[in-house]
């Protein structure tokens, strides 16, 4: 079986399909990748075959920016007008004239990348998207729908108003079925799925836990948004540093730790490490509140205090408070007492550490890759909707 696989943006959109593509690899799938022109080093750099297409919003080196107050009127035009239409077409484009000549037997896509499932619809190749987005929140039809008519409407497709093309054939999901905000509940084709911890990074020998007790803390705020931050990365810092604990931090590769100056002996900040290699030793994690960095705790069972930027990471952050898994601050306006008060709370707090290891249950009862494999080798051979049980 040939498989095409496609995300839209960057590693936060690519990284969670390595598992499948690594599964099917080694079932003798052959298997390949279509991103991006900037992700393509990224991608034959994880092993695997990439296609450049069209729809460039990524640079090489990504432009550093201010923090800005969170504005949920402009993260819905970013998707409706950026990924649902201008994106989605270049894509869309781009991919029917990749399946014609790489001809794959079955589509994967990430959740947002429309264009990728309109031009598998448009071929009749049967199709599968991978979910990303924890809460299931942030794509809604109220937002997406008529810009993703009409963009069907272009490639000669009838009217979708349930968007149903987004769930036609097969979901899998590596999110507990739980943390799913209860108003987009997920559709008869979906299948729940388990990500095991090394699966995407295996082992990383530079790192080990510290010799003493003190509590870890893990500090990160994603592969993206960390270049917008502006100071936060101090104020978080400088909020931690006095006390009793261990601070993990990483800014990605754009940026340089000795940027944030020097640091006590207990902060120890790197551009990367991955998190399945921290996270089972941590008692907190403090992050933007992206959908991996949110799977990733609750998958160890480790409660979070969230500052949320953009993009899904309100509604992810909006689904932990109201789980009671996290501590939510606004990330402009808090100051190092604040984060250190948050953070302290869902230190000692028990309820925080147990709400989340409910989860972290509920992901560990989860079917693995196996299955999530036999899902796509029977919608490639039966070329129908699989409808959960």
């Amino acid at each position: 079986m040939r498989i095409l696989l496609t995300f839209v943006g960057g590693n936060g959109h690519f990284e969670p399909l390595i598992p499948i593509a690594r599964a099917a690899q080694a079932a003798g799938h052959t298997v390949a990748f279509a991103g991006q022109a900037v992700m393509i080093p990224v991608i034959e750099g994880a092993g695997f075959t990439a296609f450049t297409t069209a729809g460039d919003t990524l640079k090489a080196v990504p432009e550093r920016l201010p923090l800005l107050k969170l504005d949920m009127e402009k993260e819905d035009r970013v998707l409706r007008d950026g990924f649902a239409t201008r994106l989605a077409h270049r894509r869309a484009t781009s991919i029917l004239a990749l399946c014609g000549i790489w001809k794959p037997d079955l589509v994967v896509s990430d959740e947002v990348d429309f264009g990728a499932m309109i031009a598998a619809e448009q071929l009749s190749i049967p199709y599968a998207s991978l979910l990303v987005i924890a809460s299931g929140a942030f794509i809604r039809k109220e937002v997406v729908g008529e810009a993703l008519n009409v963009l069907r409407a272009e490639f000669g497709l009838p009217p979708d108003p349930e968007l149903e093309m987004l769930s036609h054939y097969l979901v899998l999901s590596p999110f507990p079925r739980s943390f799913r905000h209860p108003a987009f509940s997920l559709p008869a084709t979906a299948h729940s799925f388990r990500i095991p911890s090394t699966a995407r990074n295996g082992t990383w020998p530079l790192w080990k836990p510290p010799e003493n007790d003190l509590p870890i803390i893990y500090f990160t705020l994603g592969t993206v948004f960390n270049v917008e931050s502006g100071d936060l990365f101090e104020r978080v810092l400088m909020g931690l540093r006095d006390l009793p604990i261990h601070i993990i931090a990483t800014v990605g590769r754009e940026i340089d730790p000795k940027e944030l100056g020097p640091q006590p002996e207990n902060i120890r900040i790197e551009q990367f490490i991955p998190q399945e290699v921290i996270l089972p030793h941590c008692a907190v994690v403090v992050s933007h509140g992206g959908s991996g960095s949110v799977l990733g705790a609750l998958s160890q069972g480790v409660p979070m205090v969230l500052l949320p930027m953009g993009a899904d990471q309100p509604h992810n952050a909006s689904r932990c408070e109201k789980l009671r898994l996290a501590q939510v601050l606004d990330a402009v306006e808090s100051g190092p007492e604040t984060i250190r008060a948050a953070v302290s709370e869902v230190m000692t707090e028990p309820i925080y550490r147990q709400n989340a290891k409910l989860l972290q249950d509920e992901i560990a009862a989860l079917p693995g890759l196996k299955s999530a494999l036999g899902l796509l080798e029977r919608l490639a051979e039966e070329k129908r909707p699989i409808l959960s049980i």
